[in-house]
């Protein structure tokens, strides 16, 4: 499974497996949910890059 991008209103919901998390993402720095096998990354668009 390919990382999903589902662009919404207020950023940008990314639906990827662990193997496909960047470090900010493993570390938790970012809302991050997991269910079962698959994780929910969350991107504000007004988050500071």
């Amino acid at each position: 499974m390919l990382p999903l991008r589902i662009w919404l209103p207020g950023g940008t919901l990314k639906v990827k497996r662990y193997w496909h998390l960047r470090s900010d993402e493993r570390a938790r720095l970012v809302p991050v949910w997991k269910v079962g096998a698959t994780y929910f990354v969350w991107r504000s668009r007004h988050e500071s890059r």
